[in-house]
């Protein structure tokens, strides 16, 4: 078990739907903290740099332009275990596929428009919050609801 920062961003599909609040909530409750947050408009050089590894697929124009439609929502998520934690919460890639009660597979019917992109491992985590968040847009603050978050043996 180790404390771990996250990255969530909260797709425009999600910003369109008028559900931002609703996923925020879902991290919140689950007892994710809320390390950094902003709204934010993605440009070609961020998704060109962010989705790299998807460049030479036929869809990653139609995927840039779609994240470029709303501007989108960065988090910065920290807790225990917080990239699994997040990973499972989002579910399956394809909405269509990902498991009921997941934030997907409640809210997603698509493998692109799937409400959330989460980082998926301490190093790509640790790149993508550099990438969305400058230097100072992180915090480190007390919850005061620590301890009944966790049992004293888990921190």
């Amino acid at each position: 078990m180790s404390v771990e920062k996250t990255l969530v961003l909260l797709k425009p599909c999600t910003v369109q739907r008028a559900l931002i609040g609703e996923v925020i909530s879902r991290f919140e409750k689950k007892g994710l903290r809320i390390v950094g947050l902003k709204f934010m408009q993605l440009d070609d050089a961020i998704l060109t740099e962010h989705y790299a590894h998807l460049a030479e697929r036929p869809f990653f124009p139609g995927l840039k332009e779609s994240m470029m439609v709303t501007p989108v929502v960065a988090l910065a998520l920290e807790g225990i275990d917080a990239i699994e934690v997040v990973r499972q919460m989002a579910g399956a890639t394809n909405g269509r596929k990902a498991q009921p009660g997941t934030i997907r597979g409640d809210y997603s019917m698509s493998g692109q428009q799937n409400i959330v992109h989460a980082s998926d491992g301490p190093e790509s985590a640790e790149v993508e919050l550099r990438r969305f968040f400058r230097e100072g847009e992180i915090f480190d603050w007390v919850n005061p609801l620590h301890r009944s978050l966790y049992a004293t043996d888990e921190c």
